[in-house]
């Protein structure tokens, strides 16, 4: 399987205390790179930089406050001499339930996470990224941002409207030197779909559990992505469904 050469470079990673995120971290950092762990879990993304070891850092972060993600980003540059990759993945499910009946303040909290989130972290990174003329910005997508899934309405939405903010960065950065990017990873055996199964409202929650890919798999895609042989995908979601993305990314 071909490796990457990340030395030297610094890689913030939002929801890295588990699932993707946790993942994503330890892949870029057995291939070199700095990386930054930002999730609410202090304790947990403290564990997981002790566990990768120097080239971690892990600072407790609340995405959906611009104030954090900013001062998360003057941190990393801190540390770290500059960053080179953000990768927005912090994202919840709930509320899971019918728009009829959803908790309001619940779905407002989704869209603060999901997607005032991924726009607090661009926000923070693309000013330094344009002024140095490179960057990549990874946002985190889903099949449910191009596609009702009946009891989704937040997670829809908002993914729906990352999609947009990735096409946006794209639109408005790309002459500066930026890669912006989306992924959809479909299903991944994380906390995410215990909560979808524990729902059991539409298809997804019926899956077997040998149906959903591992977080590995996403983890080294986002790899590729920051790599010039994604450079076709830019301002759009790469689905990982696609036999042709597994294959490109090192998968199959």
């Amino acid at each position: 399987m071909k490796n990457f050469e990340f030395a030297g470079k610094s890689v913030l990673i939002s929801g890295a205390s588990r699932g993707i995120g946790e993942a994503t971290a330890r892949a870029f950092a057995e291939n070199g790179a700095n990386v930054v762990l930002l999730a609410r879990s202090g304790d947990a993304i403290a564990r997981i930089a002790g566990e990768i070891g120097a080239q971690a850092l892990a600072i407790p972060c609340d995405v959906s406050d611009y104030g954090e993600m900013a001062q998360a980003v003057a941190k990393t540059k801190e540390v770290f001499g500059g960053l080179d990759i953000l990768i927005n993945n912090a994202g919840m499910i709930d509320p899971i339930g019918h728009l009829s009946e959803t908790d309001p303040a619940a779905w407002s909290k989704t869209i603060d996470v999901n997607l005032k989130g991924v726009m607090h972290g661009m926000r923070a990174v693309m000013p330094d990224m344009i002024a140095a003329g490179t960057g990549t910005i990874i946002n985190i997508s889903s099949g449910a941002a191009h596609g009702p899934v009946e009891g989704w309405s937040a997670y829809c939405s908002s993914k729906a409207g990352v999609y947009m903010l990735t096409r946006m960065g794209d639109k408005e950065g790309r002459a500066a030197g930026l890669r912006v990017l989306g992924l959809s990873p479909g299903t991944v055996a994380t906390q995410m779909q215990r909560e979808i199964k524990a729902s059991g409202i539409n298809r997804v929650s019926k899956l077997a559990w040998e149906d959903h890919i591992p977080p590995e798999w996403p983890a080294r895609t986002l790899m590729w992505m920051c790599t010039a042989a994604a450079d076709a995908h830019l301002g759009a979601d790469v689905s990982l469904r696609e036999d042709d993305i597994r294959r490109a990314a090192g998968l199959i």
